[in-house]
């Protein structure tokens, strides 16, 4: 299920509990995962291949930053409001569930728990979604629990 708008008409209006979404394919290469680890999470299961192929998994896997990057990237380019998205205050029982191997096609399913109004500025809401992403044999790779804060569409504030 996709949304009937763009996300530059998107506002909290759009954001219905029990609505969910699925995102996807973005694919992992090890060029990328070896980058991104070498930047931000240089452990030799990120790095090294050679290191990897003798630990536990068997080659490099992703840094969990790195998926939940790529998840981010899926959220933004397909589930977020491009003009109604204010901030985000956080995000709740992150959980890497699967290495991410090189190779792999993940998909992101957005879940919206609940949708409620501002009680002090009332031309926003604060929308709170699951996110859960999963590999191309639809094994979870990720899980989190995030809150948005959306404009309302201008004829509804």
């Amino acid at each position: 299920m996709g949304f009937d708008t763009s996300a530059a008409d998107r506002w909290f209006e759009h954001y219905r509990p029990g609505d969910a979404y699925l995102f996807g394919p973005i694919e992992v290469t090890e060029q990328e995962i070896i980058a991104f680890a070498r930047r931000y999470d240089p452990q030799s299961f990120h790095i090294d291949p050679q290191t990897a192929a003798t630990g536990p998994y068997g080659c490099v896997i992703a840094s969990g930053w790195m998926t939940a990057a790529l998840m981010m990237r899926l959220l933004v380019d397909d589930f977020l409001p491009s003009r109604a998205g204010l901030a985000a205050p956080g995000c709740d029982e992150l959980r890497w569930l699967h290495p991410v191997r090189p190779g792999d096609s993940l998909w992101l399913r957005v879940t919206v728990l609940s949708a409620r109004l501002s009680r002090s500025k009332p031309d926003r809401g604060i929308v709170s979604f699951r996110m859960e992403g999963e590999n191309q044999d639809k094994t979870a790779v990720y899980s989190a629990i995030a809150t948005g804060i959306f404009l309302r569409k201008p004829t509804a504030a």
